[in-house]
């Protein structure tokens, strides 16, 4: 998808947040009828203390170095939080710089120890979304985290992934602000643009999604999931970076209801064939891409 090496991000990123302000949200008069969704670009520069002819010239690139200053009227003006503006005062520092020499996604031997032990769901991920490893735990939770498969694709694709998180809705949009984050100024990366152009083309709620240029900082949180045997489990979920990988692990409040239910669901797991476990931890297992399975979004519209 173009967007993703775009030489303008700077103003698809300005032009993406200014639709998304209201003119009662900028404390501005309803006017009669509006083309633009949101904010017009006169209203944002005068907002700002700028002339519309400079902002013009961000939005389309033709200026790419301005000051710190204007920036943060900018990001006043377009109701940035912390991280939003962190992320525009990157997009305009940013520099072309030389191709970057990649090596694979590796998980460290001792991440694969460590999975072994743990007796709560825990995988490691790169920076796509791509699953590299995983423990038996895991895949009693969701056999879509088993290594080769991509989160976000199973997100937008996979019925049964979908309906395994109870805010479908929530979840889709934080994944996408979260890929936003990851990617960065790292914008030639061939899995970042075959990730993002693969979902762009099948979903529409995913290129709804990503047209809203969210970030958010890569951190974890509290979800709730549903499980098909156990029913629904409320979880915490951390995200440890460990070299150039993620390593999430999942886990309930101690003697929670939900305690109980990954109580259960171990047994259940301990129970079972353990052929995908062995699979899932195999340390010398390079990443595979998943198999491809067409069709676009399960749901109408690709709404929660």
């Amino acid at each position: 998808m173009k967007d993703v090496a775009s030489d303008n991000r700077l103003g698809s990123y300005l032009r993406a947040r200014r639709e998304l302000v209201t003119p009662a949200q900028a404390g501005l008069p309803p006017g009669g009828t509006r083309r633009v969704p949101g904010l017009r670009r006169e209203e944002v520069a005068l907002l700002a203390g700028i002339s519309a002819d400079y902002y013009l010239r961000l939005e389309r690139g033709r200026d790419k170095n301005p000051s710190v200053q204007v920036l943060e009227s900018l990001a006043r003006v377009l109701r940035l939080d912390d991280v939003e503006r962190a992320y525009l005062l990157g997009l305009a520092a940013a520099r072309p710089r030389a191709p970057r020499r990649r090596r694979p996604e590796q998980v460290p031997a001792r991440l694969h120890h460590l999975l072994a032990h743990l007796t709560v769901p825990a995988f490691v991920e790169g920076r796509a979304f791509d699953v590299l490893a995983s423990n038996s735990m895991a895949l009693a939770l969701s056999p879509r985290l088993r290594p080769g498969e991509n989160r976000l694709r199973s997100l937008f694709l996979d019925p049964e992934e979908q309906a395994f998180h109870r805010d479908w809705a929530q979840a889709a949009a934080g994944f996408i602000a979260a890929l936003r984050t990851t990617i960065g100024d790292d914008t030639d990366n061939p899995r970042f643009v075959e990730v993002v152009g693969e979902l762009a083309l099948s979903s529409q709620r995913f290129r709804t999604l990503w047209a809203r240029h969210d970030v958010r900082e890569l951190n974890g949180g509290t979800t709730t999931v549903v499980h098909p045997v156990v029913g629904e489990m409320r979880l915490h979920r951390d995200k440890l970076p460990v070299e150039d990988v993620i390593l999430v692990v999942y886990y309930p409040d101690k003697d929670s209801e939900s305690d109980e239910k990954m109580r259960l669901l171990a047994s259940l797991a301990a129970a079972a064939p353990d052929t995908e476990t062995d699979a899932a931890t195999d340390t010398e297992a390079a990443w595979r891409p998943a198999p491809g399975a067409g069709g676009g979004d399960v749901r109408p519209g690709g709404a929660g």
